[in-house]
């Protein structure tokens, strides 16, 4: 086990948009299928291998995205708080600031792209329900983060990809027919 921990941790820190895109893909589409078996009362796979291999892909093109992001709004943060336009915070104080600061500005963008992403291979202009990927900011993924930025950054992309199955669980619970 412990070597499995320090495989992850060292794969994380010698690759760490490779190993982003990788966790995505994996964890970000497997909570839509989660999702999906919520919503639809089924354990039926929901989707054939070209829509999965294209929601594969676009989950690990938002972990890129997701990636830089992680690293940018440290600086940013960072460099709000020297500047005086932030409080001093610390711990738990600085992982909520940063998360806020994170998802409410480049989160917004991250939902957009995920439903044009989302409705490219279906060739459709889908924005239904767009509003609540824009509350899911608030609900989820604010308070999601803030316990993301508690650990070390080594962590932080994996914890991110899971919180996506959990989101699955959630809103697939939420839509159920």
């Amino acid at each position: 086990m412990i070597t499995t921990a320090i495989s992850y941790v060292q794969l994380s820190t010698d690759h760490p948009i490779l190993m982003a895109m990788l966790q995505f893909a994996i964890l970000g589409t497997f909570g839509e299928i989660v999702s999906k078996w919520i919503v639809r009362k089924s354990m039926r796979y929901p989707f054939n291998w070209a829509e999965t291999l294209w929601k594969m892909l676009v989950w690990a093109t938002l972990a890129i995205g997701i990636k830089y992001a992680f690293k940018g709004y440290i600086g940013f943060t960072d460099h709000l708080i020297e500047e005086g336009y932030l409080p001093q915070v610390s711990g738990f104080g600085y992982a909520f600031v940063l998360s806020a600061l994170m998802n409410l500005q480049f989160g917004v963008l991250l939902v957009l792209m995920h439903r044009v992403l989302d409705n490219l291979p279906l060739k459709v202009k889908n924005w239904k329900n767009l509003d609540k990927g824009f509350y899911s900011l608030l609900w989820f993924w604010i308070p999601a983060h803030t316990i993301t930025f508690t650990l070390a950054p080594e962590y932080r992309i994996g914890l991110a990809a899971l919180w996506s199955v959990f989101l699955g669980l959630i809103l697939g619970f939420f839509n159920r027919k």
